[in-house]
């Protein structure tokens, strides 16, 4: 069975011998992914609707994995179960994100580590969540098609960051790879032509816009020397 690359890059952050809750697991592709792919892991696929449930069933009975893989009907972490240490999201918003993790607060006080992938306002997630008890061990870019997404990993713990750091990714900024150029060069055009777009009313947006705009342009700058 073949997965994306966002997928993949999801799995391949996950440390063995986890017990996995994969939130809004659509197929239970990555799920399948893990328990084949690393040792001694297992996980529960949930899923809010019945329809990719389903499917995620008929996918783990085919790969004979019913016991490794647990599915559950339900709605974000409300599928929660005590030997879960590791929870899983992506392929929503960022505010989505804080959505589930808002609602269950109690469950997670109680998880050791958290992987996403949000499709947007990531520096949003990583305060809320770096506010609560969880330190960015790992950050990683992946490419899937012309689209360039983040996947982020936290662990319990407690770690300080300042603005560069929660905007850029602390992470992120010890590597600098290609992805890094090309992910933050697009946010920097996107920026300057929402700048230009905005209404003379739109004051503060554009101030903070232009704030960051600066600050791409100044690590932009840093790495081509």
């Amino acid at each position: 069975m073949k997965i994306n690359e966002r997928l993949k890059t999801i799995g391949d952050l996950v440390e063995a011998n986890s017990f996995c809750l994969d939130v809004g697991c659509d197929h239970a592709f990555l799920d399948i992914y893990l328990v084949k792919q690393k040792k001694n892991i297992k996980a529960i696929a949930s899923d809010i609707l019945e329809g990719p449930l389903q499917q995620a069933k008929n996918n783990i009975k085919r790969e004979h994995l019913e016991g490794v893989i647990e599915t559950r009907l339900g709605d974000g972490l409300d599928t929660y179960s005590e030997e879960v240490d590791t929870v899983i999201i992506s392929g929503m918003g960022g505010r989505n994100m804080i959505g589930i993790f808002n609602k269950n607060i109690e469950v997670l006080k109680k998880i050791k580590t958290i992987i996403i992938s949000p499709n947007n306002y990531q520096i949003d997630v990583k305060k809320y969540l770096c506010h609560r008890g969880f330190y960015i061990d790992d950050e990683v870019f992946v490419k899937d098609g012309k689209f360039i997404y983040q996947v982020i990993k936290l662990k319990r713990g407690y770690k300080k960051y300042n603005k560069k750091e929660y905007f850029f990714g602390p992470v992120f900024l010890t590597k600098k790879d290609n992805l890094f150029r090309e992910y933050y060069t697009r946010e920097f055009v996107s920026r300057r032509i929402l700048v230009k777009m905005l209404p003379n009313n739109y004051g503060l947006k554009k101030f903070f816009l232009k704030r960051e705009i600066k600050m791409l342009e100044k690590e932009l700058d840093m790495i081509k020397k």
